[in-house]
């Protein structure tokens, strides 16, 4: 059976994510993507339109010299949603991360409109972005 084109358009943009081309990934963005990321650290909190949310991940790669990268173990996707599982690392101020994740996303006329990122242990992810 043939994956739903939300599922590859979903994994086409883990893909750029993890090659570091910002480019594709923000043409599979909806300008107004809001990106809701869970917890209670310096990083938590809605990031509204496209540029506030590549900004989000640039700090990312920047406050972990580089070392910030997903594991894509997963995805389903339907008409309206995409779900990826996946595992995070880095490391940061002598501290090293690694957990894993769900990641759900609205998808219309095939852009990413919304996004919610849940850890399994926000505990973790709290205490590693401080």
């Amino acid at each position: 059976m043939a994956e739903h084109p939300n599922a590859e358009l979903f994994r086409k943009g883990y893909a750029a994510f993890s090659a570091g081309d910002m480019d594709t990934v923000r043409s599979l963005f909806a300008r107004d993507i809001v990106w809701h990321v869970s917890g209670k650290n310096h990083t938590s909190g809605d990031y509204e339109g496209v540029d506030s949310v590549l900004q989000l991940f640039g700090q990312y790669f920047q406050e972990t010299d580089g070392t910030f990268k997903v594991d894509l173990h997963d995805i389903v996707a339907n008409d309206v949603h995409g779900v990826a599982i996946a595992t995070l690392a880095g490391q940061k101020d002598g501290k090293s991360l690694s957990d894993r994740y769900v990641h759900v996303v609205h998808m219309k006329d095939g852009l990413q409109t919304e996004s919610w990122i849940f850890a399994e242990n926000p505990d973790v992810i709290d205490d590693f972005w401080g």
